[in-house]
């Protein structure tokens, strides 16, 4: 299926590994023009190299600085003619418990989570709003519905994310710009490669995966992909989306449990 995207263009933030990178993939893939940006400027390198595209601009830019932010994006709408898209990717997941953090642990998780969703958005509507299939997809987690009191920071701040997106959803749905979530199980990234070689079990990583999966109760029995979770974010970003907004789709492999 066609799924509309040949021409358009997107801004995806944290696109230099994991699951943004995949998206990144999966755009080129579909005629998309990407414009990706991370902190890590090796990492972009690398991602940059391997996608080899002239349909791919890439730029070192920290989302909690607003400055940088609508640098970039004015950059991206200013290479590609404008911007159609924007995936808030950008994150990352604080392990601790309520008595482990701190004040500043908990101030450093919100000003993250919602400066990577607010910053990009306020850089992007501009261009957001000339475009005639606007769409805005925030990378979320089960989290958000699910909490894990070895993750309380991530999870309250994600939970106010979904919240925020929904709001989003309806002041900007009569400039014609959509919003939804795709919330995220436990993915097969770099970071569960290098657990299972830190927990020197002696088990092949397929057979420590299907340990992990039992443990956290994943029904499919294991880790989702990286390209599964960039088909929903991508899916929902096509004009072929265009009456769904306000919603959000989970990717975790039967983990979800909430009916909400």
């Amino acid at each position: 299926m066609d799924l509309g995207l040949a021409d358009r263009t997107v801004l995806v933030t944290g696109g230099s590994s994991g699951v943004g990178r995949a998206t990144v993939r999966a755009l080129l893939d579909e005629g998309a023009n990407v414009a990706t940006c991370g902190r890590d400027a090796a990492r972009l390198a690398d991602t940059a190299a391997s996608l080899d595209s002239d349909r791919l601009l890439t730029g070192v830019c920290d989302v909690r600085d607003a400055d940088a932010v609508r640098a970039f994006a004015r950059h991206a709408a200013g290479t590609f003619g404008g911007l159609d898209g924007l995936v808030n990717n950008a994150g990352q997941s604080r392990m601790k418990r309520l008595s482990d953090t701190t004040a500043e642990d908990w101030r450093d998780e919100l000003e993250l989570k919602f400066a990577g969703v607010l910053n990009p958005l306020h850089a992007a509507r501009p261009h957001l709003n000339a475009s005639d299939a606007a769409s805005v997809v925030n990378v979320n987690a089960v989290l958000a519905k699910q909490p894990e009191p070895r993750l309380i920071t991530t999870s309250a701040a994600r939970a106010g994310l979904l919240n925020l997106a929904k709001s989003l959803a309806r002041e900007l749905a009569p400039d014609g710009i959509r919003v939804n979530s795709v919330c995220l199980g436990l993915i097969d990234t770099g970071q569960w490669a290098r657990r299972h070689a830190a927990a020197d079990s002696g088990m092949t990583y397929q057979d420590w995966q299907a340990e992990v999966a039992a443990d956290r109760g994943i029904a499919l029995g294991r880790l989702g992909r990286a390209e599964e979770a960039a088909y929903a974010i991508v899916a929902l970003l096509s004009p072929r989306a265009s009456y769904i907004t306000g919603t959000s789709v989970d990717v975790c492999g039967g983990v979800g449990r909430s009916l909400l």
